[in-house]
């Protein structure tokens, strides 16, 4: 028997290979001689280029800046001529010191200068990993980094951060980086949002990373100034609010398009060809409810088996979701242990549970 393990990670509990290597080990208790193939994964956003540095991927890690101008290291990841950028590595809510949100100042500056030592390398294709940001800048701090002047009208540089596009009078691309013109960008993200609006990057993300009604206000008057000053015609465009609104930048400054992350990364790992002769497909995420619907990663993965006719099993830590959702059978850590904070302090023991559970079921069938 062959079973294919690709969970997303257990946010703030397990990485994505953690939870795997659990299930499997539970199961090998149960069936020994199990072939059992184990695949980190991520949907494009925070916790992406980890998953991917465990398929031939090599990591690179720089000194650049944090979001709030701090110094942070981070990492990108390169394998023959595409390199993965994660934009949390630099310009993440993780990078915030103390983890004292910043939406009104916060910059994607440093994400800007993972892009230069990404091209530096040589690279045809950059991967924009987008998710997990403390920014709503509209990327314009690593448009910044890459080059490109963004004047005020006395002709000095505007204040990094989304408050600061208020006072964008011109934009100077004369020095943005040559090299940008031959490189293919794409951003992995199954985000939809526009720039602006009631489902834009402030109205809907800011207040998640400590903008208060006011700041929102702000922030969106600057985004569509932003916008103005650019002369772009994607802010209305469906992931261009992704991310703070690097995702506007992306589209209008470096010609970038935007696929599904899980997409993305099930063809980086080679998923389907590790699907051949596989008989069952666990996968999983921390959390499983209405939003896991929306592409996150398991639901990549269950689109990928049942093209191919496998059976797909969901491991969770919770599941707060009711109804049909094509998985043969969904596992919640919740269901062995019912304290919540338990399953996040220590998932990996009621992991192993929940592999002998589905091996033994599957020697009953």
């Amino acid at each position: 028997m062959k079973i294919v393990i690709a969970s997303d990670s257990f946010k703030s509990s397990a990485s994505s290979l953690e939870v795997a290597t659990s299930i499997a080990e539970g199961i090998l208790t149960t069936i020994p001689e199990c072939e059992i193939h184990t695949v980190a994964i991520g949907d494009g956003g925070e916790g992406t280029l980890d998953a991917l540095l465990h398929s031939g991927f090599t990591p690179f890690e720089y000194k650049v800046t944090g979001p709030v101008g701090n110094h942070v290291t981070a990492c990108i990841a390169i394998r023959d001529d595409v390199a993965i950028v994660e934009m949390a590595e630099a310009s993440g809510l993780s990078q915030l010191p103390n983890k004292e949100l910043a939406p009104l100042t916060a910059t994607s500056f440093g994400t800007g200068e993972l892009i230069l030592k990404a091209l530096n390398h040589g690279v045809r294709t950059i991967i924009l990993a987008v998710g997990g940001t403390a920014t709503t800048d509209g990327g314009a701090g690593a448009l910044q980094a890459l080059g490109a002047q963004l004047l005020t009208s006395n002709g000095t540089a505007i204040e990094r951060g989304g408050a600061g596009l208020i006072d964008l009078a011109t934009i100077d691309l004369t020095n943005l980086d040559s090299r940008i013109a031959t490189t293919t960008f794409i951003l992995a993200s199954d985000v939809t949002n526009p720039l602006l609006g009631e489902n834009g990057a402030a109205q809907i993300f800011a207040p998640q990373k400590g903008a208060s009604a006011g700041d929102v206000q702000l922030l969106e008057k600057s985004l569509a100034h932003f916008s103005q000053v650019s002369g772009s015609t994607y802010a209305n465009s469906p992931g261009a609010g992704a991310a703070g609104g690097m995702g506007f930048m992306a589209f209008s400054f470096l010609g970038a398009k935007q696929r599904s992350g899980i997409e993305m990364v099930l063809d980086l790992v080679n998923f389907k060809q590790l699907l051949t002769g596989t008989d069952l497909v666990i996968t999983g995420e921390g959390k499983f409810d209405s939003q896991s619907l929306g592409g996150k990663a398991p639901m990549g993965v269950l689109a990928a088996a049942t093209a191919l006719d496998i059976s797909t099993v969901m491991v969770c830590g919770q599941a707060d979701i009711s109804g049909a959702t094509n998985f043969k059978k969904v596992y919640a850590l919740t269901e062995i242990e019912g304290d919540i904070e338990k399953c996040i302090a220590t998932p990996a023991t009621l992991l192993v549970k929940i592999g002998q559970q589905i091996a033994k079921e599957l020697l009953l069938n």
